[in-house]
């Protein structure tokens, strides 16, 4: 076989936010080299003869480090596999997906990619905060709160200067630091969510204004896996609540049935 790989997106945690065309890849896949943040129940598509391995981190906690995954990839590759990078998310947003397609192609191996939803735009959206709203907000900024130099990002000081909804993700250790960056520039009362491990069966979520937040995550006990939205649009959050149950007792209904 031809050496390959393809970087596939997993989506934000809800293994139904899965493409179709990611199934295929990850059933297609010789070796599956996936991330932390990948819901395991997506490896059922696997094929049972597929190598599966974990290179994932945690808060700092490496399986192991970038150069050592990209190495693992040509190695596995050259083998006459197909492997599938699978990472959280949307591997073009904030994934290092790019790094290795380049690296893979320096040994002259085949590429591909396949998009996942961005956990950025699906995690306020399974809240019902829409990041864009006639007469709230006309566009929305998505920046990594950590830097590479595990410093906190210049692009959030611009976008509390901005009108503009923002996504900080990664951004739970530098939360004091992004309450001090606004309420430096007056938004004390802008509103803010915190949602941990968004779109899955165990989300928690934090809302309330800059002021409020840090003793709201210390009541709720938020930590990381998290995602920050900051923004007159948390106000406008939709109720979901019912429909979710709707949809719920709908299956429960459906399972009697067939059952």
């Amino acid at each position: 076989m031809t050496p390959k790989l393809t970087v596939v997106g997993a989506g934000p945690g809800d293994p139904d936010l899965i493409t179709l065309k990611a199934i295929k890849a990850i059933a297609s896949a010789d070796v599956i080299m996936y991330d932390a943040l990948v819901n395991k129940e997506l490896l059922q598509y696997a094929s049972k003869k597929a190598e599966l391995i974990f290179v994932g981190k945690r808060k700092g906690c490496y399986a192991y480090q970038q150069n050592q995954i990209n190495e693992l990839i040509v190695v596995r590759a050259l083998r006459g596999n197909h492997v599938v990078r699978l990472k959280g998310g949307d591997p073009f947003i904030f994934g290092r997906g790019a790094e290795e397609l380049e690296y893979a192609k320096e040994y002259a191996i085949e590429v591909a990619v396949v998009p996942g939803i961005s956990s950025s735009a699906a995690v306020p959206a399974y809240q019902g905060i829409p990041l864009t709203k006639r007469n709230a907000s006309q566009s929305f900024w998505v920046i990594t709160g950590t830097t590479k130099s595990h410093e906190i990002s210049k692009d959030i000081t611009l976008a509390a200067q901005s009108t503009a909804t923002v996504v900080i993700l990664m951004g739970m250790g530098k939360l004091s630091e992004i309450v001090s960056i606004f309420s430096s520039e007056g938004k004390a009362e802008t509103p803010i969510a915190i949602i941990q491990n968004g779109t899955r069966k165990d989300e928690k979520v934090g809302i309330g204004t800059i002021s409020s937040i840090e003793a709201i995550v210390k009541e709720k006990q938020l930590s990381s896996p998290a995602i920050i939205i900051i923004g007159e649009v948390v106000n406008q959050r939709v109720d979901l609540t019912s429909m979710y149950e709707k949809a719920n007792q709908t299956n429960k209904v459906l399972q009697r049935i067939s059952a």
